[in-house]
């Protein structure tokens, strides 16, 4: 009977990535994101080391450019030896940011080190707690990689545990570009019981099992867009016998990228805006515990202060306020941007009562509210008929996966915001 074991599966650490447009205001904050994804390289190997894996799979992008700094490759290498001297594999395959035709200063690996070449699927054997696996990897060549790598794999004889590792867009991914972009039925096909993908960098399963298909995300999160927000780290797979499974994700990130949405509805004014903000990142700073933060509070909803944040420099006002009250915390604590989607108080039910333009406006809406189809068939005819061209039907398409009923919600909201603005001025 074959034993237990573990192995973890990382990707795209994108060592030494250069963080802009904060050294200015913060340069401390600069700094230690600069630091930041080295810093994560090293939790990734203190936790390989510390839960006594087998092996180390790592999914391409191991640094942020073909170009590769010299820092970036030392710190890299001092964590694979580390891992070599405790008697810890690691199998290495390269993608699109570090193809195997950038600049290399490392000629010689580890004993316990395999990166993988492009030519072909290479297939790396081995036992393990009497369990025979096989670890299928292939690299990028060169960075524009659009060929459907996936299709090469094929697992090795029954009775193998079977791991396929590669950088690649499954299901056209729309976050990220399309190298070597292919579906999950290629996958499938391999045969494989376990797919440790890199290159979209928010942690997820494709599938649980029969096989496994997973991305884990990059180490360390990069900016405050949605792929990179929240918690960043790894997968643990625990294996008895031939089956894989659990898989459990565990954070290595540093610094953490997080939003902060802010209801105004109720707030009297500046000053309490700035409490309940405070008070929601602090919120952050307890579910977030022994991480730095990057804070991107987004201002929404509607409420009378509105009109108060949109006040000659009222709202990089109470954002340099924010950032004051923060001053000098370690973890520290750093409001990214103050973004304003709020819109002023509106009474529609008054707005019902009237004989104008707006009171027609609001009972269109009503009545396409009402009807899905007939909504849907309006938004539609009346982009086409604003602008032949399409640009306006172009804009709108971000909202068609909404509810048609969300998307005349929203150019009501907008027509009314118009309208406000009209009246201020």
């Amino acid at each position: 009977m074959s034993g237990t074991f573990r192995f973890v599966h990382a990707a795209d650490l994108h060592l030494d990535t250069p963080f802009q447009g904060i050294a200015g205001p913060a340069p401390g904050v600069a700094l230690a994101l600069q630091e930041a994804s080295l810093h994560a390289w090293d939790n990734l190997v203190a936790l390989t080391l510390e839960r006594e894996a087998a092996f180390l799979l790592i999914a391409g992008d191991i640094y942020d450019g073909a170009d590769r700094g010299v820092r970036a490759q030392l710190r890299f290498l001092a964590g694979l030896k580390r891992l070599d001297e405790a008697g810890i594999l690691t199998f290495v395959v390269h993608g699109n940011h570090d193809p195997l035709d950038g600049w290399s200063a490392i000629r010689e690996w580890p004993a316990g080190v395999k990166v993988f070449g492009s030519d072909e699927v290479e297939i790396e054997t081995l036992t393990i707690a009497e369990q025979r696996v096989c670890v299928h990897g292939l690299s990028y060549a060169t960075r524009d990689t659009q060929e459907n790598l996936a299709r090469r794999f094929r697992a090795a004889a029954d009775g193998t545990l079977n791991i396929g590792l590669l950088h690649a867009n499954v299901g056209g991914n729309a976050e990220h570009a399309s190298y070597a972009p292919c579906a999950l039925s290629d996958l499938d096909a391999a045969g494989m019981d376990y797919w440790a993908l890199g290159h979209i960098h928010k942690q997820q399963f494709l599938r649980e099992g029969g096989p496994w298909v997973a991305y884990s995300g990059d180490v360390q999160g990069r900016s405050p867009k949605p792929s990179e927000t929240g918690a960043k780290g790894v997968l643990v797979a625990e294996v008895s016998g031939s089956t894989i499974g659990p898989v459990t994700f565990e954070p290595v990130d540093v610094v953490r990228f997080v939003t902060c949405p802010v209801d105004i509805e109720g707030v009297a004014d500046l000053p309490a805006l700035s409490s309940r903000i405070i008070d929601l990142v602090e919120e952050l700073r307890g579910a977030n515990a022994a991480r730095s933060l990057l804070v991107r509070v987004v201002l929404q909803g509607r409420g009378a202060i509105a009109s108060d944040l949109r006040h000659g420099t009222a709202l990089d006002d109470v954002l340099g306020d924010l950032r004051a009250s923060y001053d000098g915390l370690d973890p520290f604590v750093w409001i990214e941007s103050l973004k304003d989607q709020s819109r002023g108080a509106l009474d529609l039910d008054a707005l019902r009562g009237r004989d104008d333009f707006n009171a027609e406006l609001l009972r269109l809406y009503d009545s396409l509210a009402a009807d899905p189809e007939a909504g849907e068939a309006f938004v539609k005819t009346a982009a086409a008929k604003l602008d032949s061209s399409g640009q306006v039907e172009k804009a709108l398409r971000g909202l068609d996966a909404q509810a048609p009923e969300e998307v005349l919600t929203e150019a009501l909201h907008l027509a009314l915001d118009g309208l406000e603005r009209k009246a201020d001025s």
